[in-house]
């Protein structure tokens, strides 16, 4: 056994509470995982060693008896001692294996008694694209061949890696199993480790003759077209999720996935908030005082829109069930059109004129002259 400190281990203080204590695990557990580190037996065992130093510090009792007596405290050598609590067939207490479960996910590794147990040809990794989309491609969806290249299964040896006409043979260093099973010294005593088997690569077959075209790895790059259906409604950042269309696996492996995130164009006219969608019209300001019918672009098709007499700028017209398909549901949103009244900046003499009689005639005052005088009052008298 071990005389390493656990605190130590971990990289924590004596003092630490159970959050840091989980904290500094969750660090080293992800740093030393097997799964992230391939045949690497350093890493493998310093992976056993936090987790077994977590397995002890998280439980108050245990890590008494440990602040107490050390390590002779946890593995039943002090007085009234009972290691860790487990049965004599169980020295973890049937905790180490959940802990794992609960961090990883059952993914496997290197874990007591076989658990996790991972042979034959291991899936691809995953990929993903970005693929860019207009407005309106995102609103009402589209079918696109977008290209992609990545690894894909060698034609020649159909993936197996071995050269044609010949095959696979049984790795002489796992014996077929795909996994080698160690054992090591940890702060507990020797325990039973299993890992992919590093010549295979967890396979359990070794290539004699490698293939010509792939040199044994069982697949090659290539850029393919991908076909993707684009669903109506999806918006900037969706992501989709292709299952078995990633990069092939090692030596006949399935497929990983392919993750292809959408980013959707800004539109010159409409703006999205969720299911709707909003745009701006201008009016004149004649026909916002007098009202009128005026046609406006939707995404659909050309509507008439109907400006009621006496419009104010800020007024807005909803038409239901012009806005975005909703991606997970029936029916679409709604546009929203929003009334801007345009005030005119050049006038002639005669629409000028028009307006000082308009504005004489609603006893409105208007035209500024350089003492602050409206310059149409003369004429707004005459009118009166």
């Amino acid at each position: 056994m071990t005389d390493a400190d656990l605190y130590e281990l971990l990289g924590v203080g004596r003092g630490a509470t159970d959050a840091e204590l989980k904290r500094a695990y969750r660090q080293k557990a992800r740093e030393f995982h097997p799964d992230a580190n391939h045949g690497d037996d350093v890493t493998e065992e310093r992976f056993k060693e936090v987790s077994l130093a977590y397995e002890v510090l998280r439980d108050p009792e245990r890590r008494a008896r440990y602040d107490r007596f050390g390590t002779a405290g946890v593995s039943g050598q002090a007085a009234g001692g009972g290691g860790f609590g487990g049965g004599q067939g169980d020295p973890f207490g049937g905790g180490l294996g959940d802990l794992f479960d609960s961090f990883f996910n059952g993914m496997g590794g290197a874990t007591s008694g076989g658990r996790g147990r991972r042979t034959g040809p291991m899936p691809g990794p995953d990929a993903e694209i970005v693929l860019r989309l207009t407005f309106r491609e995102a609103v009402f969806g589209i079918h696109r061949d977008v290209p992609v290249k990545v690894p894909v299964h060698c034609d020649a040896c159909e993936g197996s890696g071995a050269r044609p006409g010949t095959s696979p043979i049984r790795c002489p260093d796992c014996q077929g199993a795909g996994e080698l099973r160690r054992v090591r010294q940890s702060i507990l005593g020797q325990v039973m480790t299993a890992v992919p088997c590093s010549r295979c690569q967890g396979t359990g077959q070794a290539i004699a003759t490698p293939c010509d075209d792939c040199g044994g790895d069982g697949r090659r790059d290539e850029e393919r077209t991908l076909e993707v259906d684009i669903p109506s409604g999806v918006d900037d950042g969706t992501t989709l999720r292709l299952s078995g269309h990633g990069p092939a696996g090692f030596r006949g492996g399935p497929n990983g996935t392919l993750f292809v995130h959408l980013s959707v164009e800004a539109d010159p006219v409409f703006e999205r908030s969720g299911v709707d969608i909003h745009a701006s019209v201008q009016v004149a300001m004649t026909q916002a005082a007098l009202g009128t019918v005026i046609e406006f672009d939707t995404l659909d098709d050309r509507q008439n829109l109907t400006i009621a007499p006496g419009t104010q700028t800020g007024a807005v017209i909803q038409l239901k069930g012009l806005g975005i398909p909703r991606l997970r549901g029936r029916g679409r949103g709604d546009l929203f059109v929003h009334v801007v009244v345009e005030t005119p900046t050049e006038l002639d003499d005669a629409q000028r004129e028009l307006l000082a009689s308009l504005a004489a005639a609603r006893d409105e005052l208007v035209g500024i002259s350089p003492q602050g005088e409206g310059i149409f009052s003369k004429l707004r008298s005459a009118l009166s």
